[in-house]
């Protein structure tokens, strides 16, 4: 949590996933770039942004690394508590923070999510993770954020 790696957008990816409920908070969004090797299309970086607890943040840090040269099936089959095995076993009510990072993995690379050869990547025209939380919904709360100059 002191120095999560991967964190922020990545402009040029070739999948993104977000999954969470802005009436509790929670949203974790995760952009994947892949690349060849030896003919096997392997994922080369991953990043995240995250508006959650610090459990959130530590094992979406984590999965980007551990997805880090695998192929999408390979990262498909990580399950939440082998995306979070270096930070120990977590307590019972954190345990929904790395079922959010597994959700979020599963929504970037779920096979649907991927383009198409010759189209541009969905990620540059997917909103930010921000417009995702504050969006009002019909009849929901609208979330403004101030300037603290003012």
């Amino acid at each position: 949590m002191r120095q999560p790696q991967n964190l922020g957008e990545l402009p040029d990816a070739d999948a993104v996933g977000t999954v969470g409920n802005s009436d509790c908070g929670e949203m974790l969004r995760m952009w994947v770039k892949f690349k060849d090797d030896k003919g096997k299309k392997v994922i080369d970086r991953a990043t995240f942004q995250s508006f959650g607890c610090e459990t959130a943040i530590a094992v979406a840090s984590l999965a980007t690394e551990l997805i880090r040269g695998k192929t999408a099936e390979e990262a498909l089959a990580l399950k939440s508590e082998e995306l979070a095995v270096e930070l120990g076993p977590l307590p019972p009510m954190k345990i929904h923070c790395a079922q959010l990072v597994e959700g979020a993995l599963r929504s970037a690379l779920h096979p649907q999510n991927a383009p198409a050869p010759a189209q541009k990547p969905a990620a540059a025209a997917s909103p930010s993770l921000l417009d995702s939380f504050t969006k009002p919904k019909e009849g929901g709360v609208k979330l403004t954020f101030l300037d603290q100059n003012e």
